[in-house]
């Protein structure tokens, strides 16, 4: 746990801008106070949710991808602090927890050449230690019945998560990923194509369904593979849905729901699958992000859901004036997820 880097309420104080008459939801969010257990004070807390970051694109990177999403959490947490603490947005029910530190293997990503075969499996090594933390990590947050959600990093990241999950369970979770992208692809080495597929192979994912495949992304042995397994995995596709109609966007919810909602669940929001957002994979069609809030709604009240984890958001790829505007997305995507558990009395 030493890799745990713990906010501080000074931490949020500098990034928050203070007005008068207003008060700020970073002057309301929760720090763990210095020298205190981090996962005793979760525990006793009356805040549903902790705040994890992981920037890294290690995983990215060795999925030949455009690295960058090591910035999506910084960026996001600049815009979370300075919403409006109101009757609808409690900064009082999220503990900023930290982020996990993932300086050292950044640095040795750095002089990693992905197209050397030999380079390329030492940055699966670092992948596998990066899963190691966030699985550990999640595992306990979990463990003290709070909600985690979690911003940054690559699509690799999901597989810490469920297994995190899983463990704290004490037994195979489900999730459901809204993405253009399956993620199932083959165990080469860890990277952030086939974080899915590993979790399902160790056994910690159950059932996964996958929201908004773009079919033009997907290769024809992966969709062999996931129709030889289709008893556990499902999927729709965003032509189904969007392009040919065949499909309705509320109906597929259902769908989705009745098959991972009988048990804790993890929400996997890529943000690739969001036209015009810098990342990994950026494309210009796709679900718009009012559709991407109606499903973090929807999936988000369920008593089963255990956690939020928005990756794959490279607001470093953005460089126009506007590349604050991914970590303003990413925060008020953290607040749909919040707002969907929470009352509105204050």
């Amino acid at each position: 746990m030493e890799n745990l880097i713990l906010f501080s309420a000074n931490d949020l104080a500098k990034i928050t801008s203070h007005r008068s008459g207003e008060v700020k939801f970073g002057e309301k969010i929760i720090t763990v106070p210095k020298g205190e257990n981090p996962f005793e004070f979760i525990k006793n807390s009356e805040a549903s949710f902790v705040l994890l970051g992981l920037s890294e694109d290690i995983g990215v990177k060795a999925n030949f991808g455009r690295p960058g999403t090591s910035s999506a959490f910084q960026s996001a947490l600049k815009s979370l602090v300075n919403f409006q603490h109101n009757r609808f947005c409690k900064g009082r029910d999220l503990i900023a927890l930290g982020e996990i530190n993932f300086k050292d293997e950044m640095s040795l990503a750095a002089k990693l050449d992905v197209n050397i075969k030999e380079e390329r499996k030492a940055l699966f090594k670092l992948v596998e230690k990066i899963d190691k933390e966030v699985s550990h990590v999640i595992c306990n947050i979990i463990k003290t019945g709070k909600i985690p959600i979690i911003i940054g990093g690559g699509h690799n990241n999901a597989y810490g998560n469920i297994k995190g999950l899983a463990l704290a369970k004490g037994k195979p979770v489900n999730a459901i990923n809204f993405d253009a992208h399956t993620d199932f692809r083959i165990m080469e080495g860890r990277h952030s194509g086939n974080g899915f597929t590993y979790a399902f192979e160790d056994g910690f994912l159950k059932k996964y369904f996958i929201f908004g495949l773009h079919e033009n992304f997907v290769s024809k042995s992966v969709f062999n593979t996931l129709k030889s397994i289709s008893d556990r995995v499902k999927y729709n596709t965003y032509e189904e849905i969007a392009v040919r109609k065949e499909k309705s966007f509320i109906n597929e919810i259902n769908v989705g729901l009745a098959f991972v909602a009988d048990t804790p669940f993890g929400i996997e929001i890529d943000l690739d699958a969001l036209p015009g957002i810098p990342s990994s994979a950026m494309t210009l069609s796709g679900f718009s992000i009012e559709k991407a809030r109606h499903f973090i709604h929807q999936f988000g009240k369920e008593h089963n859901a255990a956690y939020l984890h928005l990756c794959e958001g490279a607001p470093d790829l953005d460089d126009s004036i506007n590349n604050h505007l991914t970590g303003k997305l990413i925060a008020t995507l953290v607040l749909d997820f919040m707002k969907s558990k929470q009352s509105t009395d204050l």
